[in-house]
């Protein structure tokens, strides 16, 4: 890519647009409408005149974006220097995952998981818990988002009362949302620091009764009535229209499982896992047990795609998907500890990686699968990269259908994608998954000296979204 300055020209009543060299950089800027171009005049740009306010402009683009491409720098190398204001990652952790209604977590309720998590945040961070403003949790299946156990569990954590707590729900991307939630509060200057997390207890909410019976209102609307449709059903239906064949599903998942088992092998999750000990009921003898869990339990060895290919399907007699090729059922959480560049510095805290921009986006609800070729593009628009330019995928594997045809119709390297493994592997707990990706990706972009991570999954009733990340 050539290397150009931000020019925006044509500037009138219909916004301003970026020059044709721009452009041919590969730099989709998209329109900026009345709304931005009266925010330019606020500050003292004066849009028609572009002369006169190119520089302005190009210093209010510049924080907009949170990046600052020069003639003497790419956009990749934009992204890769540091500013004050960045906001960075300087602790990011989650619990192992353990299969749903079977794994040793079978017993703790997500809140517990949750304390437990947060707990272990403040050791590793070793940061005062006061200084904390805001946390926001992802989950999907807890009764009332979670609201209030999920407030009771910083407490419990070490959270002085002063530090703020709220849920979100943004089905499969809800750990990811509330991490982007605390960025924004961040870098809007709502707070100086928080807390982005995601837990999930699917052995003790998980089923029928996580969605509520539709009216009659949705019902009578097709669009609407399709966002109830199991995302089994609507995956086996994806697969059959966009011809992905069971065979290649079946590889992609045995290759998740032999990633996984060869990175757990090799040490590659301790960093990122922070064991848990719970009391659990040993299903053989009804006696109430202790264990540490420090692995997922997801991992298994052996699994190839001949003997994934055994496996009766799930959903259709003539099939595609079945329990080997989807995501595993589990419990789990993560957390991760953001704030301003210049506050990690000032507290002496070591900086992991740093936040740049995300994306969300809708598709056919029956189509919940692509969101992340829709929402991928997006992310990296807005921070100004190409695909190419990016180091690793964490796509969640909801379902090995669903994660190919992304893969293949985004021209992604396959090598580039979960390097680790991923929820086919060791598991999908819904809320926590979003937040777990972001200690996975820097992780592993850390040790392997790579810089640039994308993360991304789709989300239920026809969502995608996705984040971009810099390691340090």
């Amino acid at each position: 890519m050539q290397n150009v300055g931000l020019r925006l020209e044509k500037c009138g009543q219909d916004g301003c647009q970026a020059s044709p060299a721009t452009e041919s950089a590969g730099l989709h800027m998209p329109r900026l409408g009345a709304g931005v171009h009266r925010k330019y005049e606020v500050l003292g740009v004066h849009p028609t005149t572009p002369n006169k306010a190119q520089e302005r402009l190009s210093q209010v683009e510049g924080h907009l974006s949170h990046s600052s491409i020069t003639p003497s720098s790419s956009p990749k190398t934009s992204i890769l220097q540091s500013s004050p204001d960045d906001v960075v990652v300087t602790c990011a952790l989650r619990t192992p995952f353990t299969k749903g209604g079977k794994g040793l977590f079978k017993d703790t309720p997500g809140a517990d998981l949750l304390a437990g998590t947060f707990k272990n945040l403040i050791s590793r961070s070793k940061i005062d818990p006061g200084l904390v403003e805001d946390i926001a949790v992802g989950n999907v299946l807890a009764p009332g988002g979670g609201a209030t156990e999920f407030r009771a569990a910083a407490l419990v954590a070490g959270f002085p009362e002063s530090t703020a707590v709220k849920s979100v729900n943004r089905q499969c991307s809800s750990g990811l949302q509330a991490c982007v939630d605390i960025a924004n509060e961040i870098r809007t200057g709502m707070i100086e620091m928080g807390v982005g997390a995601g837990v999930e207890s699917m052995s003790s909410q998980y089923g029928p009764g996580a969605v509520t019976e539709f009216s009659e209102l949705l019902e009578n609307h097709m669009q609407a009535a399709n966002c109830k449709v199991p995302m089994g059903v609507l995956s086996e239906q994806m697969a059959k229209d966009k011809k992905i064949p069971r065979t290649e599903q079946d590889a992609f998942a045995a290759n998740s499982y032999q990633k996984a088992l060869k990175a757990q092998e090799a040490g590659l999750f301790d960093e990122e896992i922070a064991p848990l000990t719970v009391k659990y009921t040993d299903p053989k003898t009804d006696e109430e047990k202790t264990a540490t869990v420090s692995k997922d339990d997801g991992v298994r060895p052996g699994i190839t795609a001949e003997s994934l290919g055994k496996i009766r399907p799930a959903f259709a007699k003539d099939g595609s998907i079945h329990a080997g090729n989807a995501s595993q059922v589990s419990d789990g959480a993560a957390a991760v500890l953001m704030m301003k560049r210049s506050t990690a510095q000032r507290l002496h805290q070591p900086i992991l990686g740093k936040f740049v921009a995300a994306s969300v986006v809708g598709v056919p609800p029956l189509l919940m699968g692509i969101g992340p070729w829709k929402a991928i593009p997006e992310a990296l628009a807005k921070a100004g990269v190409s695909k190419d330019d990016v180091d690793i995928y964490e796509i969640n594997e909801a379902f090995a259908s669903q994660a190919v045809w992304c893969v293949k119709e985004l021209g992604l390297p396959f090598d580039k994608v979960n390097p680790k493994g991923g929820a086919i592997a060791f598991g999908h707990p819904l809320g926590c998954t979003g937040a777990r990706q972001v200690s996975t990706l820097l992780t592993e972009l850390r040790r392997t000296g790579k810089k640039i991570g994308v993360s991304s999954m789709c989300v239920g009733t026809g969502m995608g979204m996705a984040a971009v990340w810099v390691a340090e």
